[in-house]
C-alpha cells in the first residue's frame, strides 16, 4: 500500500514541474548568438630585419674558350666531357703529330746545316782580319769574307726560328687546361679535321660561380661590398653568398643596376639558373600581427576587428615586410584595436563573436539529479 503512495506522489510532482519549465522557457528572450569563439590580440612590436630583394641568373665568373691553333689536323682523342673536373695543364684532347713531327725534324736538320755552315764562314772571316794588315788579300775578298760569315748566322737564325715554329706545332697537338675548373660545354669530336681557332671546350674557371642580378637605381646607394646575400635558386635550397662588385653604370632603359655576388660551392646552384635574393641591409622596429590576422580578400589586405559589442568589422590594412608568421601592418589599425587572431577566416562583416584571450578549458557544468535520484529522494522523504 505504502508503494502505491509513493509512485502517485511521484507522478503529480512530475505533472507540475514540466509544465513549469516549459513555461519558464516561453518567458526567458532569446539572446544573439555568437557566430565562432575567437582569440583576439592586437599590435606588437617587433624587429624586422631591412631587406633589398632582386631577381637575377646564375652565371660562371669566368668561362674560358679552349680551341685549336693547328690548322687542318686530325682529332684523335678527346679525355674529358662536360662535368669533369680539370687542373691546369691537365690534357684535354689529342691531334694526330705525324706530319708536324717530320716537319720539325727537317727543320732541326736544316738549322744543323746552317751551323756548320756558319762555322765555316766564321773560319774564313778570322784568317781574313789576320792577313788584312799583311797585305795578302785585297779589300774585296776580305769584305767577301766577312759578309759570308754574317749571312751564315742569318741563315742560321732563321733556320733555329723554323725549328721553334715546328715544336709550337708539335706541342700544340695536344690540347692542355689553361686553369683549374670544370668543362661546361665540348663540341671535340674525334676524326674530325678542324681549321685554326675551333672552340672545342668551355671552361668555369675555378668552378666559381656567380650570382647576376637586377637592382634598382634607388636602392644601390645602401649596398656595399662584402655584404652577405641570401641566394636562393629555384628548386634549391638558399645559399649564403658575397656582394663582390656594383655595376659602374646603370641601365637607361630600365633604371636598374647590375650587382655581381659571389657564390660558394653547391651542389644545387647550376650555371644558367634563376634565382632570388635578399640583401640583409638593417633592422628596423614595426608593428606586426600573427599572419593567420591578416586576411587577402578581393586583391586588399583585411582585418577582423573586434567592436565594443563583441561584433567584428572588416577593416583594411596595409601590410609590410614579413617574418617568420609575423607581418608588419603600416597603417589602418590603432595601438590598442583588438583584432581576430585565429579564425578571421570564417567571419564576415558584423559577426557576432565571443571573445578569448586564448584556448581555455570550459568549466564543467554541475550534473542535474537524475529521476532514479529523484525517485529516492522522494521516496525518503515520504518514509519520513
Amino acid at each position: 500500500m505504502g508503494a502505491i503512495i509513493v509512485a502517485a506522489v511521484i507522478v503529480v510532482v512530475l505533472a507540475w514541474e514540466v509544465p513549469d519549465a516549459h513555461a519558464q522557457e516561453a518567458k526567458t528572450p532569446v539572446a544573439g548568438q555568437a557566430s565562432l569563439t575567437v582569440v583576439v590580440g592586437s599590435l606588437q612590436p617587433a624587429t624586422f630585419p631591412i631587406r633589398v630583394s632582386a631577381n637575377g641568373n646564375i652565371m660562371a665568373w669566368q668561362e674560358a674558350s679552349i680551341g685549336t691553333e693547328a690548322n687542318g689536323l686530325r682529332l684523335t682523342d678527346v679525355k674529358v666531357n662536360v662535368g669533369d673536373t680539370v687542373r691546369r695543364g691537365q690534357q684535354l684532347a689529342t691531334f694526330a703529330a705525324d706530319t708536324v713531327e717530320a716537319e720539325l725534324a727537317q727543320s732541326r736538320a736544316a738549322a744543323a746545316e746552317a751551323d756548320v755552315a756558319l762555322a765555316e764562314a766564321t773560319a774564313n772571316a778570322e784568317r781574313a782580319r789576320l792577313l788584312q794588315a799583311s797585305g795578302a788579300l785585297s779589300a774585296q775578298q776580305i769584305h767577301q769574307y766577312l759578309s759570308a760569315e754574317h749571312t751564315a748566322r742569318a741563315r742560321l737564325d732563321a733556320a733555329r726560328a723554323v725549328e721553334k715554329t715546328q715544336r709550337l706545332r708539335v706541342a700544340q697537338t695536344r690540347i692542355a687546361a689553361p686553369d683549374d675548373g670544370v668543362i661546361s660545354a665540348r663540341s671535340a669530336t674525334v676524326g674530325a679535321v678542324l681549321p685554326a681557332g675551333q672552340e672545342l671546350f668551355r671552361l668555369i674557371r675555378g668552378g666559381r660561380l656567380e650570382w647576376r642580378a637586377e637592382v634598382a637605381a634607388t636602392d644601390l646607394s645602401r649596398l656595399k661590398p662584402g655584404q652577405k646575400v641570401r641566394v636562393t635558386p629555384n628548386g634549391g635550397d638558399a645559399i649564403e653568398g658575397r656582394l663582390r662588385m656594383l655595376a659602374p653604370v646603370i641601365d637607361i632603359q630600365t633604371r636598374n643596376g647590375m650587382v655581381y655576388v659571389d657564390l660558394p660551392p653547391s651542389n644545387t646552384a647550376r650555371a644558367g639558373m634563376f634565382a632570388r635574393g635578399e640583401f640583409e641591409i638593417g633592422a628596423s622596429e614595426v608593428m606586426t600581427l600573427p599572419q593567420s590576422a591578416v586576411q587577402l580578400r578581393e586583391g586588399f589586405s583585411y582585418v577582423m576587428r573586434v567592436g565594443p559589442d563583441s561584433r567584428v568589422i572588416q577593416t583594411k590594412v596595409a601590410p609590410g615586410r614579413r617574418s617568420g608568421d609575423r607581418v608588419q601592418i603600416i597603417s589602418g589599425l590603432d595601438k590598442d584595436d583588438r583584432v581576430v587572431v585565429s579564425g578571421a577566416a570564417f567571419l564576415g562583416d558584423g559577426d557576432l563573436v565571443l571573445v578569448t584571450d586564448g584556448p581555455k578549458k570550459a568549466a564543467r557544468p554541475a550534473a542535474s539529479p537524475s529521476a532514479s535520484q529523484r525517485l529516492t529522494l522522494t521516496s525518503s522523504r515520504g518514509t519520513q
